[in-house]
């Protein structure tokens, strides 16, 4: 199963982020995305610029006092319907005020990456073939209406599909 970095310039080539397990450990260059308690313990302890990865059922808001030493959120979509990363994505952008970079790793489809860029994830850790094909041919779905305002605001402004303009 081939993994790639996609953010919304393309394909990123040397990314350092690497999820630590109990297999799995950062080295060398690599940098080490840890689960949430592990990163909690690091940061308290005075770790500078690493990565947390937030699993669906973690309280994002957690990283509050933490936010200046972290690098990079990386948010689990574990199943396809679970969207519960969606609302720690916005925690994070809009409550939180969290500008560093927020990525989507496990099961990020391509008619999902649209949401998840409004919400403020800006890069998405993609295995899925149909969705890798499709990123690299620039064929990203778009979203015509706008029901509610996200972290990302839509690209015309007073777009949303109640406000009608006669």
């Amino acid at each position: 199963m081939t993994t790639r970095i996609w953010t919304e310039t393309g394909f990123v080539a040397d990314d350092p982020w690497i999820i630590e397990t109990e297999e799995t450990k950062a080295g060398g260059n690599e940098k080490p995305i840890l689960k949430l308690a592990d990163f909690l313990a690091a940061a308290e302890a005075g770790g500078e610029g690493l990565g947390v990865l937030i699993a669906p059922a973690d309280d994002v808001t957690a990283l509050a006092p933490h936010l200046d030493r972290i690098a990079l959120v990386a948010l689990a979509f574990p199943a396809f319907s679970d969207g519960r990363a969606f609302s720690h994505a916005s925690l994070l952008r809009s409550r939180l005020g969290f500008s560093g970079e927020v990525r989507a790793v496990g099961d990020v489809l391509i008619d999902q990456v649209p949401h998840m860029l409004r919400c403020g994830i800006d890069s998405f850790s993609v295995t899925n073939a149909t969705a890798l094909q499709r990123l690299a041919e620039g064929r990203l779905p778009g979203i015509d209406h706008h029901y509610q305002p996200t972290a990302r605001p839509a690209a015309k402004a007073g777009g949303y599909s109640w406000r009608r303009v006669s």
